[in-house]
């Protein structure tokens, strides 16, 4: 079960660290996405091909089993936006955990909570 949806970025992030890793397929992202993710196929591939489109990952043909298989492999422009996807994220999840830890907290000025009161019946 997943309960936080991923967003287009992260989910770019995701697949973009899966080929940055090595030439990857389409099956093999799904499958490395999975505990994260239920994307379907239908969803997949058109991620692919726009970040192919792009030119942060290139597509090629391989037989595999007497098979043609579709591989994706990184280009420098798609390891420039991974790193800045990367540090976008990073920076994100610092945030959240301040966030969980209670840094950053507002500060309430004096007798704000009971002025807050007030307007419950507006």
């Amino acid at each position: 079960m997943t309960i936080y949806p991923l967003t287009p970025p992260l989910t770019e992030l995701l697949m973009l660290s899966i080929v940055n890793r090595g030439d990857s397929y389409g099956y093999q992202i799904s499958q490395c996405l999975k505990p994260v993710s239920s994307i379907k196929d239908s969803a997949l591939y058109p991620i692919l091909k726009r970040l192919s489109e792009h030119g942060y990952i290139e597509a090629y043909d391989k037989i595999f089993q007497g098979r043609n298989r579709k591989y994706y492999r990184m280009t420098e422009t798609g390891r420039i936006y991974y790193k800045m996807l990367s540090d976008e994220w990073h920076l994100h999840q610092k945030a959240v955990r301040d966030i969980m830890a209670g840094a950053g907290e507002p500060q309430i000025a004096p007798n704000t909570m009971e002025r807050a009161g007030d307007f419950k019946n507006e």
